[in-house]
């Protein structure tokens, strides 16, 4: 017989989660809201005038084959993004997860770099790949190794992702290593007695119990790809070089803010929440299918 809480106060549970209510309710309904309406309209960019456009900003927008070429670019660093640092946390949290001597301070090592912000970031990554300042950067060059990421665009690419796909390895690994420690350990010493070796243990029995928690990170990756890169892409390559980097946050930033397209940049939001939550979708009613939960 489970146990339920029972509020004297009917009002009090409402109170209770009346802030929660309020912050999600201001600072993500209310802008998602505006940017709907916003995209219906033509302003200059002082807000002086306004004009009622109906869909000429969406038409506008799906006329661009750049913008295009940013949905292509934005949806190959996701997958590499997403592919990248899931794959090198699910290997820390299995080494983590040994009984090795010293493994509270490794654990707590990797998990640090997710209390960085996304422009400390990419300084970090600046002052270690810069052409001219960049330590690593200066090691290629004495290995014969022409880098400059400032000129190349696919070097700029792979720099944007090395960058975001480390800042994300620390949150992924925080959430394999939790997923490893609760699966039973008599599950796999059971396996283990039955003969079976470390790496088909894994693929049988440990893989398959990490399903859910590898499905919520996919999901929680490709959102992260989609929306939390603006600030390492803002700080190391600014979309360049030649829109090498422009991914589709960067350029609602680049036309809103930069351009003054209030409308078009509007426009290009809503049909990134569109693509996102039609991705979210596809994944829980595919993916979520391979699931053993």
């Amino acid at each position: 017989m489970q146990k339920q809480t029972v509020f004297q106060s009917r009002l009090l549970p409402y109170l209770l989660v009346a802030p929660q209510l309020a912050v999600v309710l201001i600072f993500f309904y209310w802008p998602a809201v505006q940017a709907v309406v916003q995209s219906f309209l033509l302003q200059d960019a002082f807000g002086l005038s306004t004009t009622f456009v109906w869909f000429d900003n969406y038409k506008d927008v799906l006329s661009q084959p750049d913008y295009f070429d940013a949905v292509v670019r934005t949806f190959v660093f996701s997958f590499l993004i997403a592919l990248s640092s899931l794959s090198l946390a699910l290997l820390l949290a299995v080494m983590a997860d040994r009984p090795l001597r010293g493994s509270i301070v490794y654990r707590t090592l990797l998990i640090w770099p997710y209390a960085i912000s996304p422009p400390v970031v990419g300084v970090l990554w600046v002052f270690m790949l810069n052409p001219s300042l960049g330590i690593i950067a200066h090691a290629l060059r004495a290995m014969g190794f022409d880098w400059n990421p400032l000129l190349d665009g696919n070097q700029a690419a792979a720099l944007i992702v090395l960058a975001a796909a480390w800042k994300q390895i620390s949150y992924n690994f925080l959430f394999f290593l939790a997923g490893l420690q609760a699966i039973p350990t008599g599950v796999i010493e059971a396996a283990a007695i039955d003969g079976a070796g470390p790496a088909r243990r894994f693929w049988t029995i440990i893989f398959p119990l990490l399903s859910p928690t590898l499905f919520f990170l996919i999901v929680v990756n490709i959102v992260y790809a989609f929306f939390d890169t603006f600030g390492i892409i803002d700080t190391i390559t600014r979309g360049g070089p030649a829109n090498a980097t422009q991914t589709l946050v960067y350029k609602v930033y680049q036309d809103g803010l930069l351009g003054g397209n209030l409308g078009g940049s509007a426009a290009q939001s809503v049909i990134l929440m569109g693509i996102v939550i039609v991705l979210t979708a596809i994944q829980f009613r595919f993916v979520e299918r391979r699931v053993n939960y």
